[in-house]
């Protein structure tokens, strides 16, 4: 199946201060969000603050691969 040409892309957002160095302590599980992001506006990865139930508080989520 062909890569598809579209400069919308969907990607995944992981919570790094939960994933830092295994799984926290205090944390039970790793935050994860779905978003779309503009393939040609943004190459790089994106990152966005957001809120993590595990941690309780809002933090910086990374893309991550798929």
């Amino acid at each position: 199946m062909a890569k598809s040409k579209d400069a919308r892309i969907r990607v995944l957002l992981e919570c790094t201060n939960c994933v830092r160095g295994g799984v926290n302590k205090e944390s039970t599980g790793i935050s994860r969000y779905i978003t779309e992001k503009n393939r040609h506006n943004t190459p790089g990865r994106l990152e966005l603050q957001k809120f993590c139930p595990y941690c309780y508080k809002h933090t910086i989520h990374g893309e991550i691969k798929k």
